[in-house]
């Protein structure tokens, strides 16, 4: 933090956007050649009035060695073309040129963006709202290629116009070059006092749009819960103090924004009545050329007019350095759970180990205390225990989506850290409690479990996951759009759809997350079969509610308070009569009303 606080943010974007400096340096050339064509005008109507009012004598005279005055006049008129179209080309590359810059930094910028929330934990997810995430990856990208695509622009064509202008100014008269520059310092130090008054007002701005923007994604996400319990009322007032306190951020920076106007306008009144008064006495008393004097006044407003727009660009800066903030906040957020880089073995045998495992959700206690479970290749093995029990942190453990605090978790004797996602995550199949379907198409839900999968494929897979029985009653079968997170659908029918993209993998290891807590008897039934199929030759780890699911499984691993209290199958389970069996007996109805 070595640099300047004000410009840390562009300054590190710079830093990091490497590869369009070449883009960068070419669209200020050519604002460069912009601007001093856009100068020349003026220049050309001094020298025309010089033709008019000194004849051969003019500095055009001199230059083309032409005395004649319509001659004069001609060549001018000549130039002036030649300036208009060197003014417009050059106008539109560079508008193209910065533009596609900005263009090229947003596309680059969101992807990167995009590409590290992806590689974040789960448990930073789950930590934060989505709708603030979203917020950073698409408004404030978006108001960054505002400022570039705006506000960097006139940032450089004003600088070159202070430049050029003052370079004529200097050239002609100092006095005059004094008076039209003495309210640039007033400008300039207005501006730096603004810029700090506007920083924290926009940087407001930003946290206010990120907060409505996570409420608007929650809310809509949970819009028949809002419906279920009547609370339209409630929850409309509550957007409307979101998006009031986000309004009154806007109008908080705008109005410091707006308030810079008229102190520039009566800056620029002052430095334009000085050069009109000084420098008209001057032409007046023959100490200035006429033509000239006629430059200086035209210059006089170029130079200083310009800095109207200040303040709007002053806006786009503040706007585009909280975003650029937001972003690299966002992107230098740490990535606890990194791939590893070595490979399994193929084929996968599935063997799974937790030896000792003490894990835990972020600085919050321990959920899991010394685990130890061992699952032999191809065998199926169920986790249950009441709710709390560390049953989910487990699974989250073998899929990587958290690290143990302590022990490891081995898969075909490798510590599941030192491999990368391929061997780990593409070895298996995973479904989860709360299933997740894109919108799209039921045969791009089933296709996303591999996606150069054939038709054929998919269509196994879902009679596998005995899907097919609805889908194919449906108008359009696979080609069903299901909505986003699949709310045309039912719960069982999602499930199902989750298994058969599991399945299209034929992975080495299934994980199970209450596979089939949304089903009837009758589908779990079903699914229990196909289950019993698909695992014949691969690993599976279930966790689940109901035993019934769970009973035929190799072994069951029975959880309390994040400590593994009994393991077996189900028959020696029960017949141990300790808290599998009393379980057991609760589901299966024997229990009294009174245990339960």
């Amino acid at each position: 933090m070595g640099k300047d606080e004000s410009a840390q943010p562009l300054y590190e974007l710079w830093r990091r956007q490497r590869r369009f400096r070449a883009r960068f340096v070419f669209a200020t050339i050519m604002s460069t050649i912009n601007k001093v064509a856009d100068v020349m005008p003026e220049l050309l109507i001094g020298a025309a009035v010089d033709v008019v009012v000194r004849g051969d004598a003019s500095f055009m005279a001199g230059l083309l060695h032409i005395e004649s005055r319509y001659a004069q006049i001609g060549w001018l008129a000549v130039f002036n073309c030649v300036v208009w179209i060197i003014e417009s080309v050059s106008q539109y590359i560079a508008d193209v040129a910065w533009r596609g810059l900005a263009q090229g930094i947003e596309h680059e910028l969101r992807l990167e963006a995009y590409d590290h929330v992806q590689r974040l934990d789960v448990s930073w997810h789950e930590s934060r709202p989505q709708g603030t995430t979203l917020a950073t990856l698409n408004d404030d990208v978006n108001q960054l290629e505002r400022f570039l695509d705006v506000g960097a622009p006139a940032i450089l064509q004003v600088t070159l116009n202070v430049l050029l202008v003052g370079t004529v100014f200097a050239l002609t008269s100092w006095e005059l070059t004094v008076i039209a520059f003495l309210p640039i310092p007033i400008i300039i130090s207005g501006s730096l006092l603004f810029q700090k008054r506007l920083a924290p007002l926009y940087a407001r701005v930003r946290e206010a749009v990120a907060d409505l923007s996570g409420v608007l994604s929650a809310n809509l996400a949970g819009i028949a819960t809002i419906k279920a319990f009547t609370a339209e009322k409630r929850e409309r007032q509550r957007i409307e103090s979101f998006s009031s306190s986000y309004r009154q951020a806007n109008l908080d920076a705008i109005r410091s924004s707006a308030a810079f106007v008229p102190l520039v306008r009566m800056a620029i009144l002052a430095g334009f009545t000085a050069t009109l008064l000084i420098g008209g006495f001057q032409a007046l008393h023959g100490e200035l050329e006429v033509g000239l004097y006629s430059v200086l006044v035209f210059m006089t407003q170029r130079l200083l007019w310009p800095l109207t727009s200040v303040a709007e660009v002053l806006d786009l800066y503040q706007r585009g350095k909280a975003s650029t903030a937001r972003i690299l906040k966002l992107l230098d957020e740490p990535v606890t759970v990194s791939a590893g880089t070595d490979r399994l073995s193929v084929p996968v045998r599935g063997h799974l180990e937790l030896r000792g495992v003490r894990a835990g959700y972020r600085d919050a206690p321990d959920v899991l205390h010394g685990v130890d479970i061992e699952v032999p290749a191809g065998e199926t093995h169920a986790i249950v225990g009441p709710t709390g029990a560390g049953k989910s942190s487990i699974l989250r453990l073998v899929l990587r989506f958290d690290d143990p605090r302590s022990g490891a978790v081995l898969l075909d004797g490798r510590d599941v850290r030192d491999l990368d996602w391929d061997s780990l995550r593409g070895s298996m199949g995973y479904v989860s409690q709360d299933v997740y379907l894109f919108a799209g198409t039921i045969f791009e839900n089933i296709a996303y479990g591999r996606e150069d999968a054939s038709r054929d494929e998919v269509r196994a897979a879902a009679v596998a996951a005995h899907a097919i029985e609805f889908i194919d009653k449906l108008a359009d079968g696979f080609d069903t759009v299901v909505g986003e997170r699949g709310v045309t659908l039912s719960g069982g029918q999602r499930q199902r759809l989750a298994l058969a993209r599991a399945l299209l993998r034929d992975p080495a290891i299934l994980v199970l997350d209450e596979a089939t807590s949304a089903v009837d008897n009758e589908t779990e039934a079903a699914i229990q079969k196909s289950l019993r199929e698909a695992t014949r030759n691969r690993t599976a780890i279930v966790v689940a509610h109901r035993l019934s699911t769970v009973r035929h499984a190799h072994r069951i691993w029975v959880l309390d308070s994040g400590r593994v209290i009994e393991a077996g199958n189900h028959d020696e389970l029960v017949a141990a009569d300790g808290p599998y069996a009393a379980l057991w007996r609760v589901q299966t109805g024997e229990a009294s009303a009174s245990v339960i």
